[in-house]
């Protein structure tokens, strides 16, 4: 495992613009689309955007510069990089573990996330075909699913989860689409995907931004996400939910910014790079947010919806705006893109160690890993019908009752992640050669000496801390 310390991959960002769309795009993805609302909306609003602000200024920002910095002075795979550091630092290759437990977790997710990727495919699907039946037959454009009732439109993925066939083939297609993708390589496939896919991401969050602004309740939406409770802040819950999602968000402590990092420039100053990834990420959540809630406050329904809020809510609420079929069709397509570019850099992770550790090539490496994030996608996939009743790690508090879909993304999301982070900060702030890592952040003087003092002492407590409450939050009472 950690004995593998291939040569330089000879593969590079064409520029610093192209590693940091590339790498802003693999932060920004459905984990700002559909899990910061569901997370801002069940878990207080105002309450969990403070900490979750919080956690990437002083967590999640200094561990991206982190893994950043390993990728970038190994230009290996993610757990050769880390090997290849540990041992010019003469710390033992077993620190490589850091990115044993990433590789792991992030192609853990990368099974479920297909499969809520394919959610986002068959939405597409009903708005495109909602739009071009009213334009076929000379119907004014209006709400969405003009033609339905907002009880209909509820029913439209429930429909989807109970058909187990559709939401496998859904899913196989994303898997297909991601693959090709990364099959192409670093400047054929991920930065020519990065560069039109991201433009054409925030075009169409602000347009969709300024349109819920306009039509919907912008003021309620406002006052949820930035008016704190802060007695319900402090509940564990909170606070385990805002660092999963910070660490969720920025694709950290799974690999995917060493694995990025690898194919940057020696002239690129990552310190400035991960400070402008880290505010783009935090930034489209937030807008995110401000772009999905006025429109469910507009037409009267709660923000503590959960998972179904982009899936069954928002479309419900296109029903009742106007413009609303076009602007459902937009939003879905928007998080088509961002689907895309997360799901290519969390696959980008294990190709790049599998064509380094077996000599294979890269069109065969993204093929078997494809295959298998599709096959193991497929339990996900079946949680929701045939498998409904399977609780496969109900031993594990807090776990009794998930399926094997919310048993990945919980196990991956509130252990895994950090867990990987926890060590990362250990070895970056306590192992690693202290000479090496300063040169490769591109920070200096009071700069360099703040994010010394957070990556050896506060990340690596307020993680462990924070892992802990998450798992045990009965140790608060």
């Amino acid at each position: 495992m950690a004995g593998n310390t291939a040569a330089p991959t000879g593969a590079r960002w064409s520029s610093k613009a192209a590693f940091v769309l590339a790498a802003t795009g693999s932060a920004v993805g459905l984990g700002n689309l559909w899990r910061f609302p569901t997370e801002a909306g069940s878990n207080g609003g105002g309450a969990f955007v403070l900490f979750y602000v919080l956690f990437v200024v002083l967590i999640a920002a200094p561990l991206l510069l982190a893994e950043s910095l390993i990728g970038r002075h190994g230009q290996r795979s993610t757990i050769a990089s880390a090997v290849y550091l540990a041992r010019q630092s003469g710390a033992s290759p077993a620190w490589s573990l850091l990115a044993v437990i990433g590789l792991i977790a992030n192609t853990a997710i990368l099974t479920f996330y297909c499969v809520v990727a394919g959610w986002v495919v068959y939405f597409i699907g009903t708005s495109a075909a909602d739009v071009f039946g009213a334009v076929s037959s000379g119907t004014p454009l209006a709400g969405a699913y003009a033609g339905d009732s907002v009880a209909q439109i509820q029913q439209l993925m429930p429909a989807l989860f109970a058909d187990p066939v559709l939401l496998v083939g859904l899913q196989l297609a994303f898997v297909a689409v991601t693959t090709w993708i990364v099959a192409r390589g670093v400047k054929g496939g991920i930065e020519v995907a990065a560069t039109w896919l991201m433009p054409a991401f925030f075009f169409l969050l602000i347009g969709i931004t300024v349109y819920a602004a306009i039509t919907g309740d912008f003021a309620a939406a406002v006052a949820f996400l930035f008016t704190p409770d802060f007695e319900r802040a402090l509940q564990p819950g909170v606070l385990s939910s805002a660092l999963g999602q910070a660490f969720f968000s920025l694709s950290l402590g799974g690999g995917a910014m060493i694995a990025y990092g690898a194919y940057a420039s020696r002239d690129t100053n990552l310190g400035q790079t991960s400070g402008m990834i880290a505010f783009a990420d935090t930034s489209v959540a937030i807008i995110a947010g401000l772009a999905i809630f006025p429109i469910v406050f507009s037409v009267g329904m709660e923000p503590n919806a959960g998972p179904t809020l982009m899936f069954q809510t928002l479309p419900a609420a296109f029903h009742s705006m106007p413009g609303g079929a076009i602007v459902g069709l937009l939003f879905f397509v928007l998080a088509l893109f961002a689907a895309l570019t997360s799901s290519v850099s969390l696959l980008e992770i294990s190709v790049g160690w599998v064509t380094e550790k077996f000599g294979t090539s890269r069109v065969k490496a993204s093929i078997w890993i494809g295959v298998l994030v599709f096959l193991v996608g497929v339990v996900s996939a079946l949680s929701f019908n045939v498998w409904a009743d399977h609780r496969p790690i109900p031993f594990i508090p807090g776990f009794e009752n998930a399926g094997w879909f919310d048993a990945i993304d919980g196990v991956t999301g509130k252990l895994l992640l950090p867990l990987s982070g926890l060590v990362t900060a250990i070895f970056i702030g306590w192992v690693a050669d202290r000479q090496l890592v300063n040169a490769e952040t591109g920070l200096s003087g009071g700069g360099l000496k703040v994010w010394r003092f957070l990556i050896a002492w506060l990340c690596p407590l307020a993680v462990a801390a924070i892992l802990i409450i998450g798992l045990f939050p009965q140790l608060l009472g």
